[in-house]
């Protein structure tokens, strides 16, 4: 019967309690603790997870597990968690019980780390940002800025990073973006002197996020032509850094280096970050279709893309047929989803490639052809300008044939075996360029145990120099007696 009797109050404290706050809690405290640990013992990898876990638990983040955290990570009374504590909006009394109920299980820090105090402020801000409360967000945001310049921690590199990254994000939402550029400037200024490799990355990225923004493409090329290089340390930054160099050699014509940065940028990319991949592809297939190259099917196939990159499609049809008419129409069709995009611009550069293509296709087909035919194929206003495109596709290179202007026409040559050129061998050797680049990247990115191969020569090492001390304490022990 007393069996009987626990098993009916055990559950009682279960229903009144909610089961997702109290987990929610431990979570927090773990990822405290983990923090501690990392910054004891001066290791970031440990402060890097504890955001990870973090990031995990964004959905479950609520006003009352946050405050029941400021509690205990932070000294109550101290200014950080009064400031903290006014951004959170006040829950209901039973929830604000029940978690400093679950609070009082384990005492608060008495001296709270910088680590810690910092890492409130980051959980706070991205509670804000979910929660769309801009204007306090940018509050919150300012304020943990203004704390960590005070601050010269190594431990505090990764958390900064990201604190960077929502401070900016704070100020885009609310379309005040350029308020913070000479801050950002400074921030970068002050991660440069305390050698600040992740800062730095970072906040590369969102300067050059901040000047394309307002299409300032050549403050954005000075600006990343006269920053300190070094490797990267974050996949992701250094997958930003790739896109935004891709869009500024874009806009200055180097057609070449745009596509193999935003494919790269493309491929590095993790899964989850779908819509950075449709960015990515979206101005990589205007890349390609300017440099005269068309995409494949599959690349519009893409597992999640293909709603997305659709306009894109039809833009990729166009250019191949040649017709310039259709490719009038898709513009007109599409063209508010090409403003969002910020392609428009270079999409009326394409008529140009457009018509060439057609011009490409009539030389082909046609050995002889009139100027009013290919003006008429190629629905231009006159045959001067069919016979000026002309002219200048041959001068160009772009067609093999030759123009008569006293019959108004244009003779096409015949064309020759392609693998008596040496295209075969272009091909092939950026086939292999690109995989020894890979090879070498992946090479790069092998992690092994560290100092494993040290501690195996040191231990060698020290076995033989008590070989060597023990032989030569014989050999002066004997030289003693000999004397004596």
């Amino acid at each position: 019967m007393t069996q009987d009797v626990e098993m009916k109050e055990q559950p009682a404290p279960s229903n009144s309690v909610p089961s997702s706050s109290p987990s929610t809690l431990h979570h927090l405290k773990e990822i405290a603790s983990l923090i501690e640990t990392g910054a004891y013992d001066r290791e970031a990898r440990r402060i890097l997870r504890a955001i990870r876990l973090t990031m995990a638990l964004r959905r479950k983040l609520k006003a009352s597990v946050l405050s029941s955290f400021l509690s205990f990570a932070l000294t109550p009374g101290s200014e950080a968690f009064t400031r903290l504590s006014s951004y959170l909006p006040k829950e209901d009394e039973n929830e604000m019980e029940v978690d400093t109920a679950t609070s009082t299980a384990q005492p608060p820090a008495k001296h709270s780390l910088p680590e810690l105090e910092i890492y409130c402020y980051l959980l706070v801000l991205i509670f804000l940002i979910d929660q769309k409360k801009y204007d306090e967000a940018k509050a919150c945001s300012s304020a943990s800025i203004a704390r960590l310049k005070n601050l010269n921690r190594r431990t505090l590199d990764v958390l900064a990073a990201r604190l960077y990254l929502y401070y900016s994000l704070c100020y885009e939402l609310t379309g005040t973006l350029s308020e913070i550029r000479s801050n950002l400037l400074a921030l970068h200024r002050i991660a440069t002197l305390r050698h600040d490799e992740l800062g730095q990355e970072t906040l590369l990225n969102l300067l050059l996020r901040n000047y394309l923004h307002y299409n300032l493409y050549d403050q954005a090329e000075k600006l990343r032509s006269k920053a300190p290089r070094f490797e990267a340390h974050s996949n992701q930054q250094f997958c930003r850094y790739l896109f935004y160099l891709g869009k500024i050699r874009t806009i200055q014509l180097e057609y070449t280096d745009a596509k193999e940065c935003l494919l790269q940028a493309a491929r590095k990319a993790p899964v989850a970050a779908l819509g950075f991949r449709v960015q990515c592809n979206k101005w990589a297939i205007i890349v390609r279709l300017l440099l005269g190259e068309i995409p494949e099917r599959t690349v519009f196939m893409q597992k999640g893309m293909e709603k997305a990159l659709r306009p894109y499609f039809e833009l990729t049809n166009a250019v191949r047929i040649g017709d310039l008419e259709l490719f009038r129409s898709v513009a007109e069709k599409f063209s508010t989803t090409f403003s969002s995009d910020r392609t428009h611009n270079l999409i009326v550069r394409l008529r140009h490639n457009v018509i060439r293509t057609g011009l490409r296709n009539i030389s082909i087909s046609y050995s002889r052809i009139a100027l009013a035919d290919v003006a008429k194929k190629l629905r231009l206003d006159s045959v001067a300008d069919a016979e000026s495109i002309v002219a200048k596709a041959i001068r160009d290179g772009a067609i093999d044939a030759t123009l008569d202007h006293s019959n108004g026409c244009m003779l096409s040559k015949e064309t020759g075996d392609i693998y008596s050129t040496t295209e075969p061998q272009t091909a092939f050797n950026s086939r292999i360029a690109f995989c020894l680049n890979m090879h070498n990247d992946a090479v790069r990115a092998l992690r092994f145990p560290p100092n494993s191969h040290k501690e195996k020569e040191s231990a060698e090492k020290r076995r033989e120099r008590q070989q060597q001390e023990q032989e030569l304490a014989k050999h002066i022990a004997e030289e003693d007696d000999d004397e004596f």
